[in-house]
C-alpha cells in the first residue's frame, strides 16, 4: 500500500469511528464527550447512563484501543473484609506474583458486604489495572459488564457462592478438608462430635459440613442437628457457639471448627469452663494459619494452601490479562487440603 492510500485509509478509519461515536451518542440521548467519558473510565458519568451507552458499545461492536497499552502497573485485591491473619496470607501470595511482574497491590474492602458498591467498579475502571482479584466476593452484572468492557480480567478466589462457569476462580477441596477432618475424629473414637461452621451462605461452610456429614454418614454415626452451629468465621462466634454446646449435658467430645479463629474461639470456651483440651475435648480447625502451631496445645487443622491459591489466582489474572498468547489451560481449579495433626486431639476419655 501506497503512503497516500495508507494515509486514506487510517483517515477513513478515523472518521467510521468518529461517526460511530456520534452515533452512539444520539442513540443514548447524551453527548460525545459523554460517551468518551464513559469510553476512559471516568467516574463523573451516573450509573444508568454509564450502563446505557456500554450497551450500545457492545451493541455496535466499538473496538477500544489495545488494552494492555492503557493499563497502570496495579492488580485490585478485594476482600469482603479484611482483618485477619487469614487476610494476610492471601496478600502474601498476590504480593509474590504481583513483584516478579513488576506489578503494585491496591487492597480494598467491602466492609462485610458479598459484592463491592458501584463506586468501587468506576474506580478500579478509571484505574485499568492489569487484573482483579475478588477474595470470598462476587461481582453483580453490572459491575461484570463495566470491567468486561474495560478489557479488565477478573479472576474469583475462594468464591462465596456459584460464581458460574464463565467466571475464572481458584478454590480449594473444602469437603474433603471436612471429611479428613471428622473423619481424623472417628477414627479416633469420637461419637458425639460438634461442628462450627462457617456462615451458611458461603459455599466454602456448606462444603465443609457436607464433608463433616459425609464422615459421619459414612462411619454409620447419626448425624445430630444440633449439634451443627452456623458462626461466621471469627472468634467471637467461635466462642459464643462453643459454649452453647460444651454447656449441653451431653456435650460433644470433640467440635470441627469451621477455620482456625473459631477454634481459638472454641479453646477459650473450653478454658472458662475448666474443660481441657484435647483431654476432655479434641478441637479441629481449618486454615492451617501460622498461629495454629504456636497455641497451647498446637492445633490439628486442614491445611487450606491460602498463599498457594493467592499466586494461582495472581497469576491466572495476568494470563487472562495477556489474552492474545492463548487461552489459560484451566480457569476454575482447586488446590488439594491436608490434615495437619497436632497436638489438640486425641481418643475420648470416659466420663
Amino acid at each position: 500500500m501506497t503512503p497516500p492510500e495508507r494515509a486514506q485509509t487510517q483517515t477513513a478509519r478515523r472518521s467510521a469511528q468518529t461517526a460511530t461515536l456520534a452515533e452512539i451518542a444520539r442513540e443514548a440521548g447524551v453527548s460525545a464527550p459523554t460517551v468518551s467519558k464513559v469510553l476512559n473510565g471516568r467516574a463523573d458519568v451516573a450509573p444508568a447512563t454509564r450502563n446505557r451507552v456500554e450497551e450500545l458499545l457492545r451493541a455496535h461492536g466499538y473496538r477500544r484501543r489495545r488494552a494492555e497499552a492503557t493499563r497502570s502497573p496495579l492488580v485490585d485485591l478485594v476482600f469482603h473484609e479484611l482483618e485477619s491473619a487469614w487476610a494476610l496470607e492471601v496478600i502474601r501470595g498476590v504480593e509474590n506474583v504481583a513483584r516478579d511482574a513488576g506489578l503494585s497491590v491496591v487492597l480494598s474492602e467491602s466492609a462485610g458486604r458479598l459484592s463491592p458498591g458501584r463506586t468501587w467498579a468506576d474506580q478500579v475502571a478509571a484505574r485499568r489495572p492489569h487484573g482483579v482479584i475478588l477474595v470470598l466476593s462476587e461481582l453483580d452484572e453490572s459491575q461484570r459488564a463495566l470491567l468486561t468492557s474495560r478489557s479488565i480480567p477478573f479472576v474469583v478466589m475462594d468464591p462465596a457462592g456459584d460464581p458460574g462457569s464463565d467466571v475464572p476462580s481458584i478454590g480449594a477441596t473444602n469437603w474433603q478438608g471436612g471429611l479428613a477432618a471428622t473423619r481424623h475424629l472417628v477414627d479416633l473414637g469420637h461419637r458425639r462430635i460438634g461442628a462450627i461452621s462457617g456462615p451458611s451462605r458461603m459455599m466454602c461452610s456448606r462444603a465443609r459440613i457436607d464433608g463433616y456429614r459425609a464422615a459421619l454418614e459414612t462411619a454409620g454415626v447419626p448425624v445430630d442437628p444440633s449439634l451443627i452451629k452456623d458462626g461466621d468465621f471469627h472468634h467471637e462466634s467461635g466462642y459464643r457457639l462453643g459454649l452453647e454446646l460444651l454447656r449441653r449435658p451431653d456435650r460433644p467430645t470433640a467440635v470441627f471448627a469451621g477455620n482456625d479463629l473459631q477454634a481459638l474461639g472454641l479453646y477459650e470456651a473450653a478454658r472458662e469452663l475448666g474443660l481441657r483440651v484435647p483431654e476432655d475435648l479434641s478441637v479441629v480447625g481449618f486454615d492451617d494459619l501460622p498461629v495454629a502451631r504456636w497455641v497451647g496445645p498446637p492445633l490439628t487443622t486442614v491445611r487450606q494452601p491460602l498463599t498457594e491459591m493467592a499466586e494461582a489466582a495472581a497469576r491466572l489474572v495476568l494470563e487472562l490479562g495477556r489474552g492474545d498468547d492463548g487461552a489459560p489451560a484451566a480457569t476454575r481449579v482447586e488446590l488439594a487440603t491436608s490434615l495437619v495433626v497436632r497436638s489438640s486431639t486425641a481418643a475420648p476419655t470416659g466420663r
